[in-house]
């Protein structure tokens, strides 16, 4: 038994580092590279636009699209790691523009420290008062704005 290969031990081996075994599967084996990210290889494979970007620390602020479960936070999210971004995780529909206000103060005082990823979920869900209290920020390069929308 001890010369058994292990089920998935090749395909996860990030993931007895992180999160305990009583974590969810999905968590355990969520991918923490762009490298470990599977699908849309032709936008984040190596020597794509976006995947230099990333490695370059020069995100643009952009809209992801798709079905629900299809990987667009959890891109968002390696995006900002391989570019030394802060990472900021909101819902249009919870986030106030209070929050907004708040998010832009910390990413103002992190700019000089890899900067701040804002990513909204549900972005066409934002109203007039929440766009106007976080577009000026998004235009004069406080935070890098990715916006999320099924």
């Amino acid at each position: 038994m001890a010369d058994e290969p292990r089920l998935f031990e090749d395909l996860a081996p990030h993931t007895s580092d992180a999160l305990p075994a009583t974590a969810p599967l999905a968590a355990r084996m969520r991918p923490r590279t762009l490298d470990e990210f599977v699908g849309q290889q032709r936008i984040v494979g190596p020597g794509t636009a976006l995947r230099t970007a990333a490695e370059q620390h020069k995100i643009p602020s952009i809209v992801f699209w798709g079905p629900p479960g299809s990987g667009k936070t959890t891109l968002a999210r390696l995006l900002a790691t391989a570019a030394g971004a802060r990472f900021v995780a909101l819902s249009a529909v919870t986030a106030g523009v209070a929050d907004l206000r708040r998010i832009v103060a910390d990413a103002k005082r992190a700019r000089a420290h890899g900067g701040t990823i804002v990513f909204i979920d549900e972005i066409h869900r934002f109203n007039k008062a929440q766009q106007d209290a976080i577009l000026p920020h998004v235009e004069r390069g406080d935070i890098i704005f990715i916006g999320a929308t099924t």
